[in-house]
């Protein structure tokens, strides 16, 4: 298989984690004969600094010829001060809008050996396996218009939270196929109680259920939903929400795996490349130390594999190698107890890429002897 990967390492510690990605990426091409060439192109501040802009149009143009693009992470202090039309993160949103990138996939899955990491109970996170598919091109994030302005000589604001029916109904559609290959179980999440939006997408929530009788609908208020995430986040399945809603609940799910260095994430376009980016964000005050997780970015590697190339062997192997790495006892500084010894970012990579190549000289030693 021949794939072009778009690459745009973005801000901080953005860099380096991609460039882990990309390792490993070339690890599984070597293992399992694919060729993967990879382009590279700026977004968010080093983007401005370089372009005057987020998003240069060259970015958008390769991202768009390719046929699956990574990506680091954004921002930092240094571009606080810019015009807000020009803030890294408008980057983010703008590539969203541009691709159509209308559903974020984010999983959250228990990992035994990282249970002391998380600050709640091993009782309570053991087993955990939630899928969050959050809407990413709707809501108060792109809503018009957004602005301060004078009421009757008083400083205000307003944002406008608007949504189509149409926006709600695809990316509801989208968690019902999801779930109907899990555990069969949706829960949406809104504010019905309090917002004409949440209302309009209860009422989609429940006439998208109609075309899935197999699988169990449950409706629950976003106050609510945070709380249960953290005390029996063992309940959900494929959680679905609007892009605020989803965007606050899925990194609280970060405590369960116990860092947001672990959580993994897939943008999916209806007719597009999608793009793969870890949650967390530039960590600038770490970026160049060399202590970064790179894991998060391994891993949306491995979606990548899966959602954009079809390759299920591959991702799941790339996902075996960062377990069994995490059962050797390796720890970043975010996932690190206080006694262990604390690996680097660089040394991780390693750790996983010879974990890789370590399992085809297994596998070809078996087959010797077989």
């Amino acid at each position: 298989m021949k794939k072009r990967i778009a690459v745009l390492p973005g801000d901080g510690i953005g860099k380096e984690v991609a460039k882990g990605a990309v390792e490993i990426l070339q690890a599984v091409g070597e293992r399992y004969n694919h060729q993967f060439e990879f382009s590279y192109g700026m977004i968010g501040g080093h983007a401005i600094d370089e372009k005057g802009k987020p998003l240069p149009e060259e970015t958008i143009q390769l991202c768009k010829e390719s046929d699956a693009i990574l990506l680091g992470a954004v921002g930092g202090p240094k571009w606080d001060q810019v015009n807000p039309d020009i803030r890294p993160e408008r980057g983010l949103l703008q590539i969203r809008k541009e691709l159509n990138l209308y559903a974020n996939l984010r999983p959250t899955t228990y990992f035994e050996s990282l249970a002391k990491s998380s600050p709640l109970k091993d009782e309570v996170i053991q087993g955990v396996d939630l899928l969050m598919v959050r809407e990413l091109t709707g809501g108060l994030y792109f809503g018009q218009p957004s602005e301060r302005m004078d009421a009757n000589g008083e400083s205000a604001v307003v944002d406008t939270l608007f949504y189509k029916k149409a926006e709600m109904k695809r990316v509801i559609e989208k968690a019902f196929a999801l779930a109907e290959k899990r555990r069969k179980k949706v829960t949406s999440i809104d504010k019905a109680n309090v917002l004409e939006s949440s209302r309009m997408w209860r009422e989609t929530a429940e006439e998208v259920a109609k075309d899935y009788p197999h699988v169990y609908l449950e409706h629950m208020l976003v106050d609510n939903a945070a709380m249960q995430m953290v005390t029996n986040p063992k309940q959900f399945d494929v959680v679905v929400t609007e892009n605020m809603f989803g965007d606050i609940l899925s990194d609280e799910a970060s405590v369960l795996t116990g860092s947001l260095g672990m959580l993994s994430s897939a943008s999916l376009s209806e007719n597009g490349p999608y793009l793969y980016e870890p949650i967390h964000g530039s960590a600038p005050d770490i970026a160049g130390k060399n202590v970064a997780n790179p894991l998060a970015m391994i891993l949306s590697a491995a979606m990548m594999l899966r959602e954009s190339f079809g390759l299920e062997t591959e991702a799941n192997e790339v996902e075996r190698a960062v377990k069994q790495v995490l059962d050797a006892g390796f720890r970043t500084s975010d996932i690190a107890e206080f006694s262990q010894q604390v690996t680097s970012t660089t040394e991780m990579i390693a750790e996983v890429k010879a974990m890789l190549l370590d399992n085809e000289a297994i596998m070809h030693i078996m087959g010797a002897y077989a």
